[in-house]
């Protein structure tokens, strides 16, 4: 395989958008603006749709917030315009506030406030992070990405979908999305696009969408927690149905933008370069360490699959033994952990566990139900996630927004796995924009004079994402009651 180059990621993200636009101040307070009134026209939306959509409807028959349920809300809300705005970790500002809120307006001790940690997803993101952080600086995960490279036998068309499947089987395995991009996919798959005058927003695209079609599987902390959330909520959804929509939705993503850079002329991307041949007839074999994670993995989808074994300690068993046999490199594999994940799920778990307590998520859903038109309140949900999580974390919107649509689905005829698959969908296709960790992971990787075009690129084909998917994924799935 010819040899790729490709610069080096910036140390921070704040850095990388400083880098890639001549006036990120501007922009960063325009994006914060939009995120900020799109989540409180959809608390509005809620809190006093019906009146508008339901006229009918007495004051006395609709549930009203007392003070103690607004005074989390609004902190909620406070804390996504602060992530969105600053590069503080959502999970951390939500432990802090179960704290005050728990601990000194409703005199909750501490057990009772960490009552609904979730332990078990916790154990989930380390086992996978650890296995996989070892998977990678072993070179198991090099030889996949060749081995798959070495399947277009030239033909450099077909690597944007090569890529596209790689992405999807390596999150489908538990890797994380932004890890999978960052560590794996992004530097040589980037590199490739250059090498083949592919455009590299149509490579980091199918990359990042490629990512999300396999982020729901069973085997993914996505999918476990999207899961594990609707199950807690009351209404358990199908793991398959959930994986299989969203590796669906991604598909007909990347074939919309297959087409929309084809007629744009823009799938060869002359700004590139000279096309250059790829050398794809030497691959290296495994061997060793290799050889051992690439059985292990195996193991591990035996294990979660063929027995129901929990994915997280069987993931630390695997990695344990990995471990065994580098032991001088243990405390690299240890900071392979995502915890700044760890943290963010943690937190806010914790906190939106907290507000189902003191009875916010019952009292929006019951006004939310006011509206009289639960396709309309879908939608809307799916609208608000989507646009959030372009610019937050789509994690830490998921376990705020999945808890909604419990009531919601009790009483209408909407599907529960439809819905939620389509609010989950929603809230991860959008990651393309390059103020989500997947986007500026792909800035990041392009050549350095070419990095402004890419990120203003990416950036109006993000915008077109974050105006269709959402409705997109709604049609499909909640209407259709398909799932």
């Amino acid at each position: 395989m010819a040899k790729v180059t490709y610069q080096p990621a910036p140390e921070s993200e704040s850095e990388t958008r400083d880098q890639n636009s001549g006036s990120p101040n501007r922009r960063r307070r325009i994006l914060l603006v939009t995120v900020a009134a799109s989540v409180i026209l959809g608390l509005v939306a809620i809190l006093f749709g019906g009146a508008i959509f339901n006229p009918a409807a007495t004051p006395e028959s609709e549930p009203t917030m007392t003070a103690i349920q607004i005074i989390p809300l609004v902190i909620l809300v406070v804390m996504f315009v602060v992530a969105t705005k600053w590069p503080l970790n959502i999970g951390v500002m939500g432990l802090v506030a179960s704290f005050g809120v728990g601990y000194f307006m409703l005199g909750m001790t501490d057990k009772e406030i960490l009552a609904d940690f979730p332990a078990n997803i916790v154990i989930t993101i380390i086992g996978v992070t650890y296995f996989f952080s070892m998977a990678q600086r072993n070179g198991t995960i090099d030889i996949i990405v060749q081995t798959c490279v070495r399947l277009v036998r030239g033909k450099t068309m077909l690597l944007p979908w090569v890529f596209f499947l790689l992405a999807a089987s390596l999150t489908a395995l538990g890797t994380f999305s932004p890890a999978a991009v960052a560590l794996l996919l992004a530097p040589a798959a980037i590199g490739l696009a250059y090498e083949s005058r592919i455009h590299p927003v149509l490579m980091g695209a199918f990359i990042i969408n490629g990512a999300h079609a396999g982020g729901f599987s069973p085997l993914s902390v996505a999918g476990v927690l999207v899961h594990d959330i609707a199950v807690k909520n009351g209404f358990p959804i199908s793991q398959g149905s959930l994986f299989a929509a969203s590796f669906a939705l991604n598909l007909i993503l990347s074939v919309l933008t297959v087409v929309l850079f084809a007629l744009l002329g823009k799938i060869r991307d002359g700004a590139t370069g000279q096309l250059a041949d790829l050398d794809t007839t030497h691959t290296a074999r495994p061997h060793g360490q290799q050889i051992l994670t690439l059985a292990l993995i195996v193991a591990m989808l035996v294990c979660a699959l063929g027995f129901h074994m929990p994915i997280g300690f069987v993931a630390l068993s695997a990695g344990l033994l990995l471990a065994l046999v580098n032991i001088k490199e243990h405390q690299t594999f240890i900071g392979g952990v995502s915890w700044s994940t760890v943290l963010l799920v943690a937190g806010m778990i914790t906190y939106v566990s907290l507000l189902q307590h003191v009875g916010v998520i019952d009292t929006l859903a019951e006004q939310a139900l006011a509206l009289g038109a639960p396709l309309l309140i879908a939608l809307v949900l799916c609208y608000v996630i989507g646009v959030g999580s372009a610019f937050a974390s789509s994690t830490a919107l998921l376990t705020a927004f999945i808890p909604l649509a419990g009531p919601l689905l009790a009483t209408s005829s909407l599907s529960a796995s439809g819905t939620v698959a389509a609010l989950a969908i929603a809230a991860t296709v959008v990651d393309v924009s390059p103020f989500s960790t997947d986007g500026a992971l792909v800035v990041a990787n392009a050549r350095e004079d070419d990095r402004q075009r890419v990120y203003k690129q990416l950036m109006v084909y993000a915008g077109g994402v974050v105006l269709v998917a959402p409705a997109l994924a709604w049609a499909l799935l909640v209407p259709t009651g398909i799932m």
